[in-house]
């Protein structure tokens, strides 16, 4: 597994390198959702730690702030087929955040929790290895459409897994299916494999 700093691109590697199997580079950076998009307020954010942790957190969004922040550089890849390369991202490690609550041995799984109801799971070793909590994208603030104030980004796997408006991670024994992974999208989502659906679906 990687760390966020070390999912990087070599200068040198050819784009067509870097983009997986079904997918198309595209100079854009669209805006997906499924409904409505969340009004949030910073003034009442707060971002909760719980499940199988040694003691819960929750944060506001200035003691959010105040955990070390880092960049990361990495492509992302939509399961709808388009691709975005080199975008940049600024926020907290989601270990950083976890760091704080303490992790039970028996946890093997994460949940994360968006307003609006939506969820995502990852293999725990995913999660912390890889995960950021985003608030910028190329030095600017995230828009409202793209998750603001707060996604989750996972650069090696398909975009649903980097959910936007998170507000709560939740660390579980067991995996459990998220939004769209109960909707017949594939658990994993490894996008150089290209697993967008359940081995079901597309038989």
């Amino acid at each position: 597994m990687k760390r966020p700093d070390q999912i990087k691109n070599a200068p040198d590697q050819a784009m067509g390198d870097r983009v997986p199997p079904g997918q198309f580079l595209s100079k854009k950076f669209p805006v997906l959702t499924y409904g409505s998009t969340p009004k949030v307020d910073l003034a009442t954010w707060k971002i909760r730690v719980f499940g199988l942790v040694e003691h819960e957190v929750e944060l506001t969004w200035e003691q959010f702030k105040a955990l070390q922040w880092t960049t990361v550089t990495a492509d992302f890849h939509c399961v709808t087929q388009w691709s975005s390369l080199d975008n940049t991202w600024e926020g907290a490690t989601l270990s950083s955040l976890v760091s704080l609550a303490g992790v039970q041995p028996q946890a093997r799984f994460v949940m994360a929790h968006c307003f609006g109801g939506y969820t995502t799971n990852l293999p725990l070793d995913l999660a912390l290895d890889e995960g950021l909590l985003a608030h910028k994208q190329n030095g600017r603030e995230l828009g409202e459409g793209h998750g603001w104030p707060l996604r989750l980004i996972v650069p090696s796997r398909y975009g649903w897994k980097s959910a936007k408006w998170v507000n709560a991670i939740e660390f579980m024994a067991e995996d459990a299916p998220g939004f769209w992974e109960q909707r017949g999208y594939n658990n994993n989502a490894d996008p150089w494999k290209e697993e967008r659906f359940w081995p079901e679906l597309t038989r």
